[in-house]
This record gives structure tokens, C-alpha cells and sequence, in this order.
């Protein structure tokens, strides 16, 4: 009797198609026939978007990233953040476009930032966080403020950026929603455009769409020991024409049928990613040999095969872990945000090479801010905070939003540590949205409270930092 697999069980198991990282579109609903492209120069593809989400997972302390440095603001800086304080001589100097009369600097292990920012290819968002509707101290302190679930809970904070609804635990990601809603502006489905390099994620999990995984240093990982052998390894030969002979089997039970459909597909999709980036022309660009830069290495490889695969737009995914600074909150920062540095340095300097630097946006997203006031050592966890946009489409040298006041009695601190966000994440992500083709009547599909931070109906951008 043939072995039966419920509904529940086998939707379980597609994202991960079976395969190892191997993950690929959704062929259920999406089994569209291949359309080969040439090769071509991406000059010539100004249609081609690309976005990459890299997420500073452990709520990054971002009040010592960007710094006031007016004097009267890097005092109150220097007395909220006591021995966490950096010393103002040692900030890189921003020039800010949008802030008269105020001063800002960036830590002293971001010079690359720095020279981004100050060449307008780079912004902030000050303050951003996960709010239902703007949230006034004195709510707080009476529960009559709407806030969002497992406010300061790693897990749900890192659930509420991803999905961009605050109010529940979400079963799917913004960027698989996104991915549902344009995925017709490419040419071929064989290879979803959410492609991940942090495995199986949320963010780019839509109800059809689910990531395309790869290795930062193999890229796409197949079938362990499926591929072409010489004529005389009889064994390894044998057991590839036995996956065969199971993939081109029709099955009577529905799941089982679909199942092997699935399989078959990604073994596809892994054979085609695979021979378009050993084809593909070598990148000039040196990256520093460990994971993060060989990361960013692999997406900048990836967007260079782009035409070959059909694509118009593509999602990145980066999980940068590690920024649950309870302790040694300096030190660790030092080596962080160096690493931060030098991978994003490399990365704009290969997108350039394939001179694409005006199609590709890489933002930031941190599960929340963190305390201000030292805990002795580190920081806890806190709400809002400050986060990069990085790329030619990007209206930089300014800080947008409203960067807060740091003294522990202002409006916009509870419990003496904690600020309250006021940039919703909702109109942070409208806006990288809007630029990669999702009609502003589609915003509330994907962020069903979107209506109450910004008018649909209005002609400007939710925030302003993209060219659209």
C-alpha cells in the first residue's frame, strides 16, 4: 500500500523542498515553461531591481552607531549613556543635508558608511520601530497605548519587522508577499526571486513564494550525489537513473505526486543557478575570505547572472548575527561594525563593477533599539532605533524622520531607557516597496496598517529616501 502523507506534513515540508538549502519558487502554483536568455552587459537591463535585507539580528544598539554631536546634544548623549559613551573627537563627521542646527556623527568603525553618506548614496532612519499608531509616554504609563505584541521579545520583534504587522505573530514575510505580488515582472518562475543566504527565513516566506537558498561560499547545494559521472563509475550512474526513474513517476496519491513535482523542480532549479554562475564572468572585486564578505560576494555573483535567469527583481536575504550586546556592548561593537564596514565596502564596489549601482538597495532591519543607560557593561533590550539605507536609489546624506531627544526624562522615554519609535516600520517598508513595483494600492496587502502612518491618496513617498 502506497504510504500516504497528510496535508499538514507535506506543507510542511516545502520550503525546504527535501534538498538540502535548495529551496526554490513555489511550483505548486507557479509551473511556467523555461525561457532561455542571453547573456548580455546589465547595462543594458535598466528594468532590474534588487533589493537585500540584511538583518542586525539581536537588536543592535544603534544610539552609538549614529551619534548627536551639537554640543548640547552630546552632552545629554554623554550623561544618558555614561560609560557607554563614545568620545565626540573620535566620531566620523556626517554631512547632513536635512537637520539645521544639528550635528550627527557616525562610529568610528564606519568609515565606509561615512563616505557613503556624505556622497549622498546613503541614509538613516531615526527611530524606527514597530508601533499600531503613534504612541504618546503617558499612554504607556496609564495601558491605554496600543502596542505591539511581545513588546522587547527577541522573538516576536524579530517576527513583527519581518512580517510588518505588529499586532500578531504573522506566518508570512513582507518580502514573500511582495515577491507574490510582482513576481510576474520576470521572465522565468524555475528560480524564486527571494533568494536567501541565512537558510529558511520569514521575511521572504509569501502564501506562493518561498526562498531560494544558497551557500555563501558553494551557492546552490543540490542532490547529495546526483550529477554527471564518467561512463565507468557503474554505482554513482545507477543510483542517479534510480532519482531519475523516481522523479518521472506518476503517483496515484495527489501529495505524493506534487511532492515529487516539487523535488524534481528545485533539482532543476539548482542544475540551471549552478551552470549560469560557473558561466558567469569572474567579479574583479576582492572580498575578505570570511562568511560575511563571501555573503555579499555571492549576492553580487547572483545579480551578475541575472538576465541569464530571467529576472527583473530579486530579494536578498542576510542574517547577520550576533548583537545581543547584554555585555562588552563596546568591544563587540568595534568588531561588528568593522565587519559591517568592510563587507558593505566590498559589496558597493563589486555592484559598481557590473554597474548597477543605481539598481540595487540594501537596507537594514534590527528586531528592535536598545536601552540607553548601561546595565554596567551592555545595554537590554529597548524599542526604537536607527537603521542605513545603502545604494545609488537612495536619497542620501539625510536623516529621516525624527531623531530623538536622549534625555532619560523627554517624551519619547519610558522607563528612563527606552524610546518610543516614532517612524512606524510600516512606512519604512512601504517605501522599498513602492520602488520595486507594488502599487500603492497594493500597500495594504502587505501592511495591513499602513493607512494609519501614511495617506494612500497622497502624491509624496511615505518617507522620502528612495527615488521613485
Amino acid at each position: 500500500m502506497a504510504h500516504k502523507i497528510n496535508r499538514r506534513n507535506f506543507l510542511n515540508t516545502l520550503s525546504c523542498a527535501g534538498i538540502g538549502y535548495a529551496t526554490l519558487y513555489n511550483s505548486i502554483l507557479n509551473l511556467k515553461g523555461i525561457n532561455a536568455l542571453a547573456n548580455a552587459n546589465s547595462a543594458l537591463d535598466p528594468e532590474y531591481k534588487a533589493i537585500v535585507c540584511i538583518l542586525l539580528s539581536g537588536g543592535n544598539d544603534s544610539f552609538n552607531m549614529l551619534v548627536p554631536t551639537s554640543t548640547a546634544e552630546y552632552d545629554t548623549y554623554k550623561v544618558s549613556r555614561s560609560n557607554l559613551a563614545l568620545n565626540r573627537s573620535d566620531l566620523l563627521n556626517l554631512n547632513v543635508s536635512n537637520t539645521p542646527g544639528r550635528n550627527f556623527g557616525l562610529h568610528p568603525a564606519l568609515p565606509n558608511l561615512q563616505k557613503q553618506f556624505n556622497d549622498g548614496k546613503l541614509a538613516f532612519i531615526a527611530n524606527v520601530g514597530t508601533i499600531l499608531e503613534p504612541t504618546l509616554k503617558s499612554k504607556v504609563y496609564n495601558e491605554t497605548a496600543k502596542l505591539p505584541l511581545g513588546l522587547f521579545s527577541h522573538s516576536d520583534q524579530t517576527i513583527h519587522w519581518q512580517t510588518g504587522i505588529p499586532s500578531e505573530r504573522g506566518t508570512n514575510g513582507w518580502g514573500g508577499k511582495m515577491a507574490d505580488l510582482i513576481k510576474d515582472m520576470n521572465a522565468s518562475s524555475d528560480i524564486s526571486m527571494n533568494i536567501s543566504l541565512a537558510g529558511t527565513n520569514l521575511f521572504q516566506s509569501g502564501n506562493e513564494t518561498i526562498e531560494f537558498a544558497l551557500d555563501p561560499r558553494n551557492g546552490s547545494t543540490g542532490i547529495t550525489g546526483y550529477q554527471e559521472f564518467s561512463q565507468w563509475d557503474y554505482l554513482n550512474n545507477a543510483r542517479k537513473k534510480a532519482i531519475d526513474t523516481m522523479f518521472e513517476h506518476k503517483y496515484h496519491d495527489i501529495y505524493q505526486n506534487t511532492y515529487s513535482d516539487v523535488i524534481r523542480n528545485s533539482r532543476d532549479a539548482h542544475l540551471k543557478f549552478t551552470e549560469a554562475l560557473d558561466n558567469a564572468t569572474p567579479i574583479r572585486t576582492t572580498f575578505s575570505d570570511n562568511n560575511l564578505s563571501q555573503t555579499m560576494n555571492m549576492i553580487a555573483r547572483t545579480m551578475s547572472i541575472h538576465q541569464t535567469l530571467g529576472f527583473k527583481r530579486q530579494i536578498f536575504f542576510v542574517d547577520f548575527y550576533g548583537w545581543d550586546h547584554h555585555d562588552e556592548v563596546l568591544e563587540n561593537q568595534q568588531q561588528m561594525y568593522s565587519e559591517l564596514n568592510t563587507m558593505l565596502a566590498e559589496f558597493t564596489s563589486a555592484i559598481e563593477e557590473l554597474n548597477l549601482q543605481n539598481q540595487v538597495t540594501t537596507f537594514a532591519i534590527s528586531e528592535f533599539g536598545r536601552s540607553l543607560t548601561s546595565n554596567g557593561n551592555g545595554t537590554d533590550h529597548g524599542w526604537g532605533g536607527n537603521v542605513f539605507v545603502l545604494g545609488g536609489p537612495v536619497n542620501g546624506s539625510r536623516i529621516y524622520g525624527q531623531y530623538p531627544s536622549l534625555d532619560l526624562n523627554a517624551d519619547e522615554n519610558i522607563y528612563e531607557s527606552t524610546l518610543i519609535p516614532s517612524t512606524s516600520v510600516d512606512q519604512y517598508f512601504a517605501e522599498i516597496a513602492l520602488w520595486m513595483g507594488v502599487p500603492k494600492s497594493d500597500l495594504p496587502l502587505l501592511f495591513p496598517n499602513i493607512s494609519t502612518f501614511y495617506n494612500l491618496n497622497s502624491s509624496s513617498n511615505p518617507l522620502g529616501f528612495l527615488k521613485i
